[in-house]
């Protein structure tokens, strides 16, 4: 059972912080995606984040901080979780927090746990949407240092980016026997639409774990060196496995001139789904309800990935045909993020 609450109302924030420091689960806004939160340091809490969204208690969370006016601040902070912070992730907090980055870093030990999965490491990110500010600073207020806040779905499913997705993810979920009582604020349609881009820093050289709105040649730039990949001895973070954000229905990633090819063959059926480019749209002739137009930008289209992929899904269709993003050209690594999202759908 779910009770949403508008970020409008002047009461929202502290509300919302109430219940984190209560214990309790809330549906919260990002730029990024919604995230189902509670309080990290709070074991019983974070195990029902787990439980709510059939997580393995061993993949780890991202901790949610709200953000600082200086150097110094954010020293004390950090200090409270991490056993370090290397120069490398100042020059990256300096660029691009608040926003869609999180840094993994080295845990002080008995700290947030349950939260980073039983990983030496932990990750954390201040994110830059208003309302998840606000309130983290009225949760900050009430002793709740930092908010675990992986996305709020059915885990590995596809990722919520509006409170009406949140709901429906949770509506018929129990915990012990008893509906899931989840408190969402409602602060709009998520800006950036995809998760944030995860860099590890607590071995040495900085490694890109998963990309996100923030390209490789971005992080590069600000660190002044190129970033490695994952490794066998890379810390396990969200969004690692093969298969993740995925929907009901098989999703198919093929080129624009494979799906006109098979539009041409009859291989795309009536009743399939379809999130491509016009010439394609064109090409299938499916039913609207089961088109959506994919955005030529790699912003916009992270923007929209989401919730075009759930209004497909919605339509009942069994496979979801979708072109997949450009992999060559000056900007092709902007598409990282959402191409990284599509592998693991269709995996």
């Amino acid at each position: 059972m779910s009770v949403c609450i508008s970020a409008l109302d002047p009461q929202a924030s502290e509300v919302a912080a109430s219940a984190l420091a209560q214990g309790q689960l809330l549906g919260l806004p990002t730029e990024t995606v919604y995230g189902l939160a509670a309080d990290a340091a709070n074991a019983q809490a974070v195990a029902n984040i787990f439980a709510a969204k059939g997580r393995p208690a061993n993949h780890p969370l991202i901790v949610h901080v709200a953000p600082c006016n200086n150097r110094q601040a954010w020293q004390q902070l950090l200090g409270q979780l991490c056993v370090e912070v290397p120069q490398a992730a100042w020059l990256l907090i300096d660029a691009f927090w608040p926003g869609p980055l999180t840094l993994i870093l080295q845990r002080l030990p008995g700290v947030c746990e349950a939260a980073a999965g039983g990983q030496p490491t932990i990750g954390i990110r201040c994110p830059a949407h208003p309302v998840a500010q606000q309130v983290l600073r009225a949760a900050a207020a009430k002793g709740v240092l930092g908010v675990a806040a992986p996305s709020a779905n059915r885990f590995g499913r596809v990722s919520p980016t509006t409170a009406a997705h949140v709901q429906s993810e949770f509506e018929h979920v129990r915990i012990g026997g008893a509906p899931l009582q989840l408190l969402v604020v409602d602060g709009g349609p998520c800006d950036v639409g995809i998760e944030s881009a995860i860099v590890d820093l607590s071995q040495g050289q900085p490694t890109l774990l998963r990309p996100g709105a923030l390209s490789h040649a971005q992080l590069a730039h600000v660190l002044g060196t190129s970033l490695a990949l994952p490794h066998a001895h890379s810390p396990q973070v969200s969004g690692s496995l093969a298969s993740h954000y995925a929907p009901t229905a098989r999703v198919l990633v093929a080129s624009e001139q494979a799906l006109l090819q098979a539009a041409a063959h009859g291989d795309i059926a009536p009743d399939d789904a379809v999130y491509a480019s016009q010439a394609v749209l064109q090409a299938c002739g499916n039913a609207a309800a089961r088109q959506r137009l994919m955005a030529n930008s790699p912003a916009a289209c992270a923007h929209e990935l989401f919730a075009h992929m759930r209004e497909l899904d919605d339509t009942g269709a069994t496979r979801m045909w979708v072109q997949a993003p450009p992999c060559g050209g000056p900007h092709a690594s902007e598409w990282d993020g959402v191409r990284d999202r599509l592998q693991r759908a269709s995996a």
